[in-house]
């Protein structure tokens, strides 16, 4: 059984797929919008806000809804670099509601930050909203965020019951360590007379020695194994 996971490459740019669902007017708007914040970039905080009033939040692909791919349009439209590109994203995170701030954490690997958008995915993984968790949980965090980290986040998916489909990158990513911690949680939920996540199982049994002599953990794996067949 393979480990369920998100792919972990940057998703495409937006914009093609917005063109083909926009009507002309929030189009056009957009496109104004998108030239405004590259003429001048302190403009961004005045548009961000608006793309849903102007453009729609409806579905558009598996990784944007319309609103977080307009506003990814505009992020990727600022024409800054480094520490002040950085400065600007994490005001417009500060300064939104969780729908721009989950366009902000899904649009962080089209932009060149490096490791400066890190305190923006460590707060979204601090709080509760599983909305901002799982975004946050994206191709950037996956390519930045330390080991250590990473593992507590997809452990903090599980207590939450995220889908660990949802987590970029932990085909590549998982290890002995996060087995062991998953390991632990289950046999806790054994003890305790619940049920086990299923989609643990698989990072669990790439690494089986952590189960150790645990034979009801064993006994529980087994279980969820039978019932996936």
């Amino acid at each position: 059984m393979a480990v369920p996971t998100a792919s972990p490459t940057a998703p495409p740019d937006p914009h093609p797929a917005l063109i083909a669902v926009l009507d002309d007017t929030a189009r056009t708007w957009l496109d104004e919008s998108a030239a405004q914040v590259a003429a001048d970039p302190v403009a961004v905080r005045r548009l961000f806000p608006a793309v849903r009033r102007r453009c729609g939040h409806g579905h558009l692909d598996e990784h944007w809804s319309v609103d977080e791919a307009a506003r990814a349009v505009l992020l990727t439209a600022l024409p800054l670099r480094g520490q002040a590109l950085a400065d600007e994203v994490a005001r417009l995170h500060r300064h939104g509601d969780p729908a721009e701030q989950r366009a902000v954490l899904r649009a962080l690997p089209l932009l060149d930050l490096g490791d400066l958008a890190l305190p923006l995915v460590r707060e979204a993984l601090r709080g509760n909203d599983t909305t901002l968790i799982e975004a946050a949980l994206g191709p950037y965090a996956a390519a930045h965020l330390p080991d250590a980290e990473y593992r507590q986040a997809v452990l903090k998916c599980v207590f939450c019951e995220i889908p660990l489909d949802r987590v970029t990158g932990l085909d590549t990513r998982a290890d002995r360590e996060l087995a062991r911690m998953l390991a632990d949680f289950a046999h806790e939920r054994v003890v305790a007379g619940r049920a086990v996540p299923q989609d643990i199982l698989p990072v669990v049994q790439a690494f089986p020695d952590v189960v150790g002599g645990r034979a009801e953990l064993q006994h529980a794996l087994t279980d969820v194994l039978k019932e996936e067949g």
